[in-house]
Parts: C-alpha cells; sequence; structure tokens
C-alpha cells in the first residue's frame, strides 16, 4: 500500500508548469508521499480522463470575519481552492480595541460592504484584541482551507490612535507603536502587511478611511518590520498617499515581494500597457513589484440602500450613515436630485457615469425592466438614468438592484495581461461586497473559458499561475506543487467541463445576511486540503469539511 488516499489514472500537471504526464499521487499524514505509476491506497479516487493539479491559492480574499461563522470559507472551497489570503486592503479585523469594534465594523459596512449586523452577531469580538489573538481564535475553530492573513494598516491605525486615525497624522510615538503592534503581527503569524489609498474606500461618516489619512512616511514605518523580519508580502492599492512612482522605491526598501490591486483593463485605452512597459522596465532594475489582474470583468449588483459604486460622489458620499428614511428623504428631494445628477454627469469638471453599463438586474414592482439599460429607459420616459434610478428604489423601498460593469471589461486586454510573467491573478475579493459580487469562482471561470475556450494560454501555464506562481510569493514552500514531501493539497478536475457556475442569492449568513454566492461549479471532481478530501466525486465532503483540515499560513 503507497498511502492513506491515492488518486488514480490522471494526468498530473504539476503546478511547475512541466507538461503535463500520468501519474498517480499517493497521500499520507496530510503530505504527498508518492508520485508515480500503479500505487495503491486504502481509498482509492478516480481522476481517469482529468487533470490532477495543485489546490488553487486565492490571495485576494476578505475571509477575516466570515472565517467564524462560515469555516468552510465558501463558495471557494468548492472551486478547488485550497488556500485563501485574507486581510487584504489594509482591512483585517485586528488588532481592535473592544471600544472601537463598532467603529471598526462601520467601516467594514461601508469599504467591503459587510453588513454591520452580520458582523456584530458573527464575530467573537470577546476573544481577540491583538492580531496574534485574532489568529489564535481562527486556529482554536480551525478551517477547511489553509488560512493566511495580512495584518492591516487600518486596523492598526484605528487601534494605536483610536477616533482620530480618521483625522489626523500619527505622532512619532504614534508611529513607534504601530510598527511594534505590525512586528508583533508578523511574529504572531501575520503573512504580510496591507493598506489602501484608493479613493473609493470611504468608511465611518463616508470619510476617507485611516490609512488614506496616512502619508508616504508612515507606510515606510510600517513596511520596516518586514524588511527586518524579512520575512511576509506588502500588499497595496496605491494612489493618493501612495503614489505609483514610489511603489518600486518602496519595494526596494523592504526587500520583500509588492503586490498591489488591481491592474484593470479598461475598454479603447492602453492603461494596462503602460503600466505593465514601467513594470517591465523596474522589474529589469530588481524590482519585485506584482500587480494583481482578474479574469473576470468587474460587474457590481447593488441597490441604493447602500449603493457602493455611487459613495465617491459627495451626494451619496453624505448619505454613508444616514438611515433608511433619510434617504428616502434625499432621494425624493429635487434639489438633492439635481445636485446627484450634475455630479454624476461630469458637470463641474468631474468623471462622468457610465451609464451605458448600468441595468436593472432585479425589481419587485418593474419586473418589465430586468435586464433593461437605465439610459433606454430613461429615454422613453423623457427624464434622467439617475430618476430611473431613484423611482424605480423608492417603489420598491431601496431593494431594486441594478448592475454594471465598472471596470475590466476590455476582453483583449485580460488576455494579454492573464499569462504574463509579472503578474498574480487576484482581485477575487473573494467574502467581501458578497450582496454585490462574487468572484471566488476565478479559478474555475480562468480553466474554463479563457483557457479552454478562449486558449489564452496553456493549461500547464494556467495552472501555474493559480498554484506555484503565489506559493512562491507569498513563501509557502511546502505548497503549490505536486511532489513527493509537500502538503496534499491536491484538485481534481475535468478540463473539458470545468466552469464556475451560476450565481445565485442566497439569505444564509448571521443577522439573516444575504450574499450572491457560486457554489455549483462545474468540472470539480476532488478537492483535498492537506490530505483530506473536501470535494468528492463531484460533491462537497461534509466530513471532510467539518473536520476543518485546513492549517495557518505563515509567509
Amino acid at each position: 500500500m503507497d498511502g492513506e488516499i491515492v488518486i488514480r489514472g490522471g494526468t498530473l500537471v504539476d503546478g511547475t508548469g512541466a507538461p503535463g504526464r500520468q501519474a498517480d499521487v499517493a497521500v499520507a499524514g496530510g503530505k504527498v508521499v508518492a508520485v508515480g505509476g500503479s500505487l495503491r491506497g486504502r481509498e482509492e479516487l478516480d481522476a481517469s480522463g482529468k487533470v490532477v493539479s495543485p489546490g488553487f491559492i486565492d490571495i485576494h480574499t476578505h475571509y477575516d470575519a466570515q472565517v467564524f461563522w462560515d469555516p468552510w470559507l465558501t463558495p471557494s472551497c468548492f472551486h478547488g481552492v485550497t488556500s485563501v489570503v485574507a486581510g487584504n486592503c489594509g482591512f483585517s479585523i485586528a488588532p481592535v480595541r473592544p471600544e472601537l469594534v463598532g467603529l471598526l465594523a462601520r467601516t467594514l459596512q461601508h469599504v467591503e460592504d459587510m453588513s454591520f449586523d452580520t458582523l456584530s452577531v458573527g464575530v467573537p469580538w470577546d476573544e481577540f484584541e491583538t492580531f496574534p489573538e485574532y489568529l489564535g481564535a481562527v486556529t482554536r475553530r480551525g478551517t477547511a482551507l489553509n488560512f493566511g492573513c495580512y495584518v492591516g494598516h487600518t486596523a492598526v491605525r484605528l487601534y494605536v490612535m483610536g477616533e482620530e486615525a480618521y483625522e489626523r497624522a500619527a505622532d512619532d510615538k504614534e508611529l513607534a507603536r504601530m510598527q511594534e503592534v505590525v512586528a508583533e503581527a508578523l511574529a504572531g503569524g501575520a503573512i504580510g502587511v496591507a493598506t489602501s489609498a484608493a479613493p473609493t474606500h470611504n468608511g465611518d461618516h463616508g470619510r476617507p478611511v485611516p490609512s488614506r489619512v496616512s502619508d508616504l512616511a508612515e507606510l515606510r514605518a510600517l513596511l520596516e518590520p518586514l524588511r527586518n523580519a524579512g520575512r511576509g508580502v506588502a500588499a497595496l492599492l496605491p494612489g493618493g498617499v501612495i503614489p505609483f512612482d514610489e511603489v518600486f522605491a518602496i519595494q526596494r526598501e523592504i526587500g520583500r515581494p509588492v503586490t498591489w490591486t488591481a491592474l484593470l483593463t479598461m475598454k479603447g485605452r492602453p492603461y494596462h500597457e503602460q503600466v505593465m512597459a514601467e513594470h517591465e522596465a523596474a522589474r529589469a532594475q530588481g524590482a519585485e513589484v506584482w500587480p494583481q489582474v482578474s479574469c473576470r470583468p468587474l460587474v457590481f449588483q447593488m441597490n441604493l440602500s447602500e449603493p457602493f459604486t455611487l459613495n465617491t460622489r459627495p451626494s451619496f458620499a453624505a448619505l454613508m450613515d444616514a438611515g433608511h428614511e433619510q434617504r428616502l428623504a434625499a432621494y425624493r428631494d429635487p434639489a438633492w436630485r439635481a445636485t446627484a445628477w450634475a455630479e454624476l454627469s461630469g458637470q463641474g469638471g468631474g468623471i462622468p457615469m457610465n451609464w451605458p453599463s448600468v441595468a436593472v438586474a432585479d425589481s419587485a414592482s418593474r419586473p418589465d425592466l430586468v435586464g433593461r439599460p437605465v439610459p433606454e429607459v430613461a429615454e422613453e420616459l423623457g427624464c434622467t438614468p439617475l430618476d430611473v434610478m431613484l423611482d424605480v428604489s423608492l417603489a420598491d423601498d431601496l431593494q431594486t438592484r441594478f448592475w454594471s460593469v465598472l471596470a475590466n471589461n476590455d476582453p483583449e486586454g485580460i488576455a494579454w495581461l492573464l499569462p504574463r510573467d509579472d503578474v498574480l491573478l487576484g482581485l477575487a475579493d473573494s467574502g467581501a461586497h458578497v450582496s454585490q459580487l462574487c468572484d471566488a469562482c476565478f479559478a474555475t471561470d480562468l480553466l474554463g473559458n479563457w483557457v479552454r475556450e478562449r486558449q489564452v494560454m496553456p493549461l500547464e501555464r494556467a495552472v501555474h499561475k493559480l498554484t506555484a506562481e503565489p506559493a512562491r510569493v507569498y513563501g509557502l514552500e511546502d505548497r503549490g506543487t505536486v511532489a513527493v514531501g509537500k502538503a496534499a493539497d491536491l484538485c481534481v478536475f475535468d478540463p473539458e467541463t470545468v466552469g464556475p457556475g451560476p450565481l445565485r442569492r442566497v439569505v444564509d449568513f448571521p443577522a439573516d445576511g444575504e450574499r450572491l454566492t457560486a457554489d455549483a461549479p462545474t468540472g470539480v471532481v476532488h478537492t483535498l486540503v492537506n490530505g483530506v478530501p473536501v470535494v468528492r466525486d463531484g460533491s462537497p465532503d461534509f466530513a471532510g469539511l467539518d473536520a476543518r483540515p485546513g492549517s495557518l499560513l505563515r509567509g
């Protein structure tokens, strides 16, 4: 007998980029113990006609809170993902002082579309304060997938400065304390440090999140512990206080990999090509900076009760902490409408809303409008597109949903970016914006829509980019390839049928929280995490999921 479990009869695509070959894989004690022909095990999983690969790694998630009420980390666990990295964009949920839990939760509500009520009852806030204590609370409960987490700049700033983190620069004493907190987090298991300067990231009362109130000197101070520890990744959202031309300098200073979110395409603009030319030149000079790219168009569903995509406009930002009745009153007010329309139509020099991309996704009062572009309806009614959104929403008590493509809408540009050596696959945002999108299915989307259907790269190349490439950047030396002695994180999939499956809306979070999920992919046959099947014969293995075989990932 060669192992406790043997995956037999498949084509092994081992993550290195090498051509696939026929080989069985034997697993015991959570490790790969043999790779070869005619292996036998106590249990055998059929992989005939299928591909056997390393488990996929999702480097851009926001499962920080969801991990407590959903340790399976759905729907990622259904798509061949075996490892996730949370805490992105600087929004970890630790460290946090007890008196600041509400402020942190409101921040997450606005920037990541996490329900305040769900956060309030779903997270055991009384079990942790420091970042190492948070990781301890996660590991005590266990996870179905391997779990790594950044310590977040916004969380650290709030922890040290309290409410004033939203208002002012840090003094020298506070900077020194923040450095200590980051160093403690890294020593306690953080996979790196994350921050955001993105103008879309507005939190409590519509204010810029605390990381946006900082400056470059503060960011450099927070990243020094990475250099001192000689481990970990820095994850940035450039813009504002983080100019793009400083990203390469920062990487050289800390000597650690830097990744940034996100390099998205925009139809008719060569932006992505210009950015990659800059990165190629910097990489030739030794800078290790990895833009994250996505295979999925950035499509949001939203309602006007929490209109994330509109909150960068002053009229909507002013309502971010308004109650339901206040929103209704504003949306009915002709003066408010006129101001909001001026902002959304680009009057006064602002960037106009991309109205042709906006359509009605769901409406109880006007089901006849579902699927129709909002500008088309506005033309028929003789009003503005904003009037259509507001009037239909008011009739639905603000529950009307609209969908829009915000970015990454150039298929040719996406196809050009995906196979490149110098980008990481990221921005799944798994666990965030849960009522608005679900891109946790990115791996099966890549393998089905982009590899099989569009043939943008060989299968072996795609598997490498989902596995060994991120494992190397994040220092996960025991994962990312299928080899004797490596962790038995494995995915068996059918290359002829693999795909992301449909999205559906469910209410299954604490406090009746709703979300979009993609829980029925096609072609994912078996998934093992540390040698334990969590998907078997195309269906969830509930015993395996409940065993929570995941490990804590440390860079």
